[in-house]
């Protein structure tokens, strides 16, 4: 929590000019000017220091550089790739999908098979989620300058590859559980059902490409995730 709290709070400040420039950002504290920059840096930092510190002294070390590597990846790889490419989702989906690897490293000490495939089933969960936004958003994201969707034909198939072709990929994914004998019928019934919905909607979204379908996409990917991490935990073995 402190080091994601830190994290955001050093990315609102490195991308701060930027977000005044987007009206579902510009109210932000650091774009209207209602904090001090320098207050929100200092924040930032004390943030992420306490979240690193307390996870190597209270937890363990693999926990604490794990939650180090996403600050680090997310506020320099990803954050400034932003402006340049459309693939920064691709490697911002890194960095993003992390925090059940930190629990995994923090509740057993070390990473194994079934922490991977909760990292995978995030990793792949993000794609339809941050293409509603981006699809919402785009005159935002453009007059930003931020390049989160290609120019010209390659649109079309960067959508339909994000969307439809993951949130499919997901649903195998999502059945690792019940394969690795962790997971019982339950479980499976349920990620079958959520991830066939999802995957309804990704398509609804990438034949119509307009602002009501992506807001059907944004909501059922905010359904979709906790409701399968719920189901896997009453339902494991």
């Amino acid at each position: 929590m402190l080091v994601a709290g830190g994290t955001g709070a050093l990315n609102q400040f490195i991308e701060r000019f930027f977000d005044a420039k987007m009206r579902r950002t510009a109210r932000r504290p650091l774009a209207s000017g209602r904090i001090d920059a320098s207050h929100a840096f200092w924040f930032g930092i004390g943030l992420s220091l306490a979240g690193t510190v307390y996870l190597v002294l209270a937890v363990n070390a693999l926990a604490s550089l794990l939650a180090a590597i996403t600050l680090l990846t997310y506020l320099f790889v990803y954050t400034p790739l932003k402006r340049k490419t459309p693939l920064c989702t691709l490697v911002g989906a890194l960095p993003g999908a992390v925090p059940p690897l930190i629990g995994w490293a923090a509740a057993r000490g070390r990473l194994e098979p079934e922490a991977w495939a909760l990292y995978a089933i995030v990793f792949l969960w993000q794609f339809p989620h941050f293409m509603a936004i981006a699809w919402m958003y785009r005159e935002d994201y453009a007059r930003a300058g931020y390049l989160v969707l290609p120019l010209g034909e390659a649109r079309d198939r960067f959508v339909l590859l994000q969307s439809v072709a993951v949130s499919l990929a997901l649903v195998p994914i999502s059945l690792s559980p019940m394969i690795a004998n962790k997971s019982g019928l339950t479980y499976s019934v349920g990620a079958l059902i959520l991830g066939s919905i999802f995957c309804y909607y990704s398509g609804c979204f990438a034949l119509r490409r307009s602002n009501a379908a992506a807001r059907q996409l944004l909501a059922a990917s905010i359904i979709y995730l906790p409701v399968l991490f719920i189901l896997m935990m009453l339902n494991k073995k």
